[in-house]
């Protein structure tokens, strides 16, 4: 969730990104959708799930879907 104490809440840059804890990770994207949803519309909103779908999809595509096929040929296959 992206409920972070007080004191963790900085001003964060893309640099810091890569050493940031999932929750941090999380604000921040939080953040950036929130402010670019402004005042909530059904449009808005609908358009931003649909931008984290998308996200999600594509970088599941590109990162986990190989890693998981690298880790089957390591390990074997559960559904063989």
């Amino acid at each position: 969730m992206p409920y972070l104490p007080k004191e963790e809440r900085s001003e964060f840059t893309i640099d810091d990104c890569a050493n940031m804890s999932a929750g941090q990770l999380n604000y921040v994207i939080t953040l950036m959708i929130k402010s670019w949803i402004g005042e909530p519309s059904y449009s808005r909103i609908a358009t931003a799930t649909g931008v984290l779908e998308n996200v999600k999809q594509e970088m599941y595509r590109r990162l986990a879907a190989p890693y998981e096929d690298t880790k089957i040929v390591e390990n074997g296959d559960v559904y063989s």
